[in-house]
């Protein structure tokens, strides 16, 4: 049973008959057969499919010459990187590179290294080369998938999962340095976070552990042109699966790769987000898509380097069709540079494994490229070494961070220091709603027009008028709005307020209903002639599959588009309070929400002037626990964007929270006193109250 907010949030009863009459009108779904999808589903299927085809290839899409491709070139990479977390670039501090042993077996020897990226992230790896060693020889970057290999409790990394490809690239002439990933290494960090919902801060924070992955190759690379047996000129890179997600990243924001060889690792939007493969994706394969972009800039980006795309015809997690048109976009930039012989896609019969037909290939390209020459593979891979031979550490270190690698990877804002005036707190609230507009809510519709409502039907009984709506917030979403008036008051119908109601609320509505004795209390129509109550996408009748995993899936299908399911519900609620004031010629009306439905009330306030009043009971004091918001962490919190409601110089309006944390409020009444209080509010009044 849900626990209901404080009794001055719904304190008035409706008969029972009121209520049914009232969700009837709302058009609430009946219930759908576990085989049939709800309407909530069909809704955001569709809507996926349209958002992805509105960037379905971006942003590649208009770029119709070399000279067009090369003006965004480096704007791309640096967007690219700064949607792995990398901008600012790191600095790269000393690499404390360590060798903990050698072996020597067959020709070849393998050095037993750790490093560290950034002080405290260990990398790592063992590297395989010729025994004998005539000169500079051309070195392969090799990154490894989701190999565990894991005895007894102890990791030995998934390096030794692929020891066989390095010990090929070192029979034929390479140095290979092969690499454990994050979480699968001999220290296990983590690669998920909303994945399984252990981590949905990472969305506001900008984290993604593919940055991890990213700069420990860049810092691989830079051990690799350490070394005196290295041509630092000839340096490729492959993997597969997790391992060639790497070999596209690495290759994209570093143009000292000369040769790469992607192994089932990439495939376009439409399959992730229309055909669902994120389901079996975990974190580590995906940038904060800020930007909009799909994933067929990768191979774009490395033109017109030598690449080859290698996939099977049946691998369920990088379907076919996707990975022919991420070609046919590359091929058009390699095309553009008179360099089409240097992208090739090679397609093996087969699932998700690692294969020998697969490798051959893999084999060729990279000493076609870096040694220049094209001898017959008449070798295979195998193992040669037990997984006990490649352990580097006996002990894990002391100072390791890559357990907690995603508290610093990429850095949460500091708390924001009090304005000494007036111009200084424009300037610095509108540059966060400026970095608000471009780095979280970029994914919201460019769209000019006003959501409109459609009236469906309204009854009037016992002194109540009731009205059921329609409000289209974008193309294709369709949510129930209900508004209630009663025919007797001396409140006047212009002063109104919008109820948002999350799912627990929604369903206790439901829970009440059912019992013939119980009467409904849901709605605060004191001081208030109009009361609209609204639920938002996924709420109540455009609710989705809520089984655990379907549903985490669907919000991870929003991240990929360059959204997020809370930045598209601010979307909701603003549009909804736009459309409601145009429809009722009021200037403004309040809102009113509890828990994270308050903090979504908050930020469509910074957005939507006719938002009024706001009446948030116990909203989220720190993003950490909503709302999710793409990269918000790196530049404010929920103290800065209660300021910027309550200060609002252009939209004056009280705030009355009710919370138990007072430090939500602090900077909001501390901005307040140093900036000129604006008209229509005392001067003894805070910027915020609480109850």
């Amino acid at each position: 049973m849900m626990k209901l907010p404080p009794s001055n949030f719904l304190p008035e009863i409706l008969p029972m008959r009121i209520i049914v009459s009232l969700l009837l009108l709302a058009a609430v779904a009946p219930f759908a057969t576990a085989a049939e999808p709800t309407p909530g589903d069909k809704q955001a299927a569709a809507y996926f499919r349209t958002q992805t085809a509105n960037i379905a290839n971006a942003p590649l899409a208009g770029i119709d010459s070399l000279e067009a491709w090369e003006a965004k070139r480096d704007e791309y990479q640096q967007k690219l990187r700064e949607m792995l977390g990398l901008d600012p670039w790191p600095e790269k501090t000393d690499l404390k590179a360590t060798t903990t042993g050698t072996i020597e077996r067959d020709g070849i020897v393998v050095e037993k290294i750790h490093f560290q990226s950034r002080p405290g992230l260990y990398v790592t790896a063992n590297l395989y080369r010729p025994a004998k060693v005539d000169g500079k020889l051309p070195a392969v970057l090799y990154v490894c998938g989701h190999g565990r290999v894991k005895k007894d409790g102890i990791s030995y990394g998934n390096k030794t999962h692929y020891q066989h490809h390095g010990a090929w690239f070192a029979r034929n002439g390479f140095v290979c340095l092969t690499l454990d990933s994050l979480q699968l290494g001999e220290i296990e960090g983590k690669h998920r976070g909303p994945y399984d919902d252990s981590g949905q801060w990472w969305v506001n924070r900008g984290y993604t552990p593919a940055g991890v992955e990213a700069w420990n190759c860049v810092r691989a690379i830079d051990l690799l042109q350490s070394r005196d047996d290295v041509n630092a000129d000839k340096i490729g890179v492959t993997g597969r699966s997790g391992g060639g997600a790497y070999s596209w990243y690495i290759a994209a924001i570093d143009d000292r790769i000369k040769a790469a060889v992607p192994v089932a690792g990439i495939t376009d939007l439409e399959d992730h987000v229309v055909e669902g493969v994120v389901s079996g994706h975990c974190d580590c394969m995906y940038w904060v898509n800020t930007y909009g972009f799909d994933y067929t800039l990768l191979p774009a980006m490395v033109a017109p380097r030598a690449l080859m795309i290698a996939n099977t015809d049946a691998d369920p997690i990088f379907p076919l069709e996707g990975v022919q048109r991420t070609h046919l976009a590359a091929r058009k930039i390699y095309q553009l540079y008179d360099k089409a012989p240097n992208l090739a896609l090679t397609i093996i019969p087969g699932g998700h494994a690692d294969t020998q037909p697969l490798r051959i290939p893999a084999f060729y390209w990279l000493q076609k490229h870096l040694q220049g020459k094209t001898p017959p593979i008449s070798d295979v891979a195998v193992p040669k070494f037990e997984v006990e031979e490649l352990k580097v550490f006996d002990e894990i270190p002391e100072d390791e961070i890559n357990t907690k690698a995603e508290e610093t990877f990429v850095a949460a804002a500091e708390p924001a220091k009090v304005p000494s005036t007036r111009a200084e707190w424009e300037q610095m609230s509108g540059e966060w709603k400026q970095q608000l507009f471009e780095k979280s809510f970029a994914g919201w519709p460019q769209e000019a027009d006003t959501a409109e409502l459609v009236d469906n039907s309204s009854l009037e009984i016992n002194g109540w008028h009731i009205e059921s709506f329609t409000v289209t917030t974008q193309a294709g979403i369709e949510l129930p709005l209900t508004r209630i008036r009663k025919k007797q008051t001396t409140i006047p119908n212009t002063q109104s307020k919008l109820v948002l109601l999350d799912q627990a609320q929604w369903e206790q509505m439901g829970e009440e209903i059912a019992s013939a004795e119980k009467q409904l209390s849901f709605i605060d129509l004191n001081n208030y002639g109009t009361v609209y109550v609204l639920a938002v996408r996924g709420i109540g009748p455009t609710q989705w599959n809520q089984e655990t995993k379907p549903e985490i899936h669907l919000r991870r299908r929003f991240l990929l588009l360059g959204q997020s399911l809370d930045a598209m519900r601010v979307w909701d609620i603003a549009r909804t309070a736009k459309a409601i004031a145009k429809q009722d010629a009021i200037s403004q009306i309040d809102v009113e929400a509890s828990g994270n439905f308050a903090g979504l009330a908050l930020y469509a306030a910074l957005f939507e002037p006719s938002v009024g009043n706001l009446i948030l009971h116990n909203p989220p004091v720190d993003h950490r626990e909503g709302p999710y918001f793409l990269n918000v962490r790196r530049f404010m919190n929920m103290p800065e964007a209660m300021a910027m409601a309550a200060n609002d110089l252009d939209a004056p309006r009280s705030i009355d929270l009710v919370s138990d944390s007072p430090e939500l409020i602090d900077y909001s009444n501390r901005v307040k006193e140093k900036i000129n209080v604006p008209v229509g509010l005392p001067v003894e009044a805070p910027a915020v109250r609480l109850k």
